[in-house]
């Protein structure tokens, strides 16, 4: 497996940030305060901005969402779609440290094979927009049974922490296929947790479970066979009188077929072992599809985080921790350094001490970060390509 690039998501809490930076006792009293009271600062920044942001997004998302408990009033606000909500949303989460799933990912991962060993099948036409955006990705290994649990396979794959779901329904849907109950022209969010690569498929609304050329042959070589033994055994008299009977109706054998008591106990009982051996391969099909099913619905509860505009609430809420933990630690370490450092320094700086420190290695994002404080005028330039933080 290929190595997976640094990812820029932060994965401990804000305010874990700020006791982090303070176990350094790199501060005097002084300093600190002066630390705490920048992350304060900064944290009242965000709340109104996205305060900001939520209240816009929300206005846009209103006439969409399936899950609407309001009334629209039309003559106030437009109804229809203008394609805001995808670039608003894709906005969002690139604050959130989200990344996008490109056509070619996603069709790379509608082809490959499941993990938990079902044939699964979308039909993207079904929709007139698709959007997955992913976070927190990592190498795994799992161990697979098969053949009845004789054969263990070691298996590596990328598994997903965190992955976003962004899907806009065509105006008219069938009311037959399994879109059936969802609303034309709406947008459903959904957000799942622990998703491996290849098993994207079935984050979708549509997918319909298919069997796998290895399930046909479990239950069609043992059906070929059994079903040679009833014929030959049960249903082999029955067959030789069907044969005679149809030989004479067609004129093809001039001698008649006598149906007496016994021959029609014969011909009633071979016609029922025939009957259940067909009931029985069809059973066999359709319990293992049904197990699939199963699985796949059990696995997904525990995968789903949260729906439509709950989806929205989450992502900006990710947002706004996102800013605030980047600019913590880039006003830190300038704080602490107690001396102008360049971004590359300052970048450098902080991505180590996360690694050795705290076992994490990321992709900081400096420049990002350094916007963001100058933009607060919490730091200023201190001579070419370099940074000092403001003193209070």
């Amino acid at each position: 497996m290929t190595e997976l690039p640094l990812l820029r998501f932060i994965p401990f809490r804000r305010s874990d940030i700020v006791a982090m930076c303070l176990a350094e006792g790199s501060l005097d009293e002084g300093g600190a305060q002066r630390f705490r009271d920048a992350c304060d600062s900064i944290e009242q920044t965000f709340r109104g901005e996205f305060h900001v942001i939520k209240q816009r997004i929300k206005d846009v998302y209103a006439p969409m969402d399936p899950d609407a408990d309001t009334r629209l009033m039309n003559q106030f606000r437009r109804t229809e779609d203008n394609g805001e909500l995808a670039p608003m949303l894709g906005e969002v989460l690139e604050r959130a440290n989200y990344e996008k799933v490109t056509e070619r990912d996603l069709q790379r991962a509608l082809k490959s094979a499941s993990l938990f060993q079902v044939r699964l099948y979308v039909d993207m036409k079904d929709f007139d927009e698709v959007l997955l955006y992913t976070r927190g990705a990592s190498s795994r290994e799992e161990t697979l049974r098969e053949f009845f649990g004789l054969w263990r396979r070691r298996v590596q794959f990328t598994n997903f922490d965190r992955v976003l779901l962004y899907i806009r329904f065509k105006d008219e849907i069938d009311s037959n296929s399994a879109l059936g109950e969802c609303e034309g022209g709406s947008i459903m969010l959904k957000l799942f947790q622990n998703v491996p690569a290849a098993d994207l498929e079935m984050l979708f609304p549509n997918i319909r479970v298919g069997m796998r050329w290895l399930d046909r042959l479990l239950i069609g070589v043992p059906a070929l066979v059994s079903g040679g033994l009833v014929f030959t055994t049960k249903a082999g008299a029955t067959l030789l009188l069907l044969g005679s009977l149809l030989g004479f109706w067609l004129g093809l054998s001039s001698k008649p077929v006598q149906l007496d008591k016994a021959a029609l106990i014969a011909l009633g009982a071979g016609l029922g072992a025939l009957g259940g051996y067909c009931w029985k391969q069809f059973s066999n099909f359709r319990n293992r599809k049904l197990r699939y099913t199963q699985a796949l619905t059990e696995n997904l509860y525990f995968k789903l985080l949260d729906n439509n505009a709950g989806v929205l609430f989450r992502v900006l809420d990710d947002a706004e921790e996102s800013e605030c933990k980047e600019s913590f630690l880039a006003y830190y370490f300038l704080l602490a350094r107690g001396e102008p450092l360049t971004a590359r320094e300052l970048d450098s700086t902080i991505e180590n001490w996360l690694a050795e420190r705290w076992q994490c290695r990321i992709d900081f994002e400096i420049e990002d970060a350094l916007g963001k404080l100058a933009r607060l005028d919490l730091i200023r330039p201190a001579g070419e390509n370099r940074w000092e933080a403001v003193s209070g």
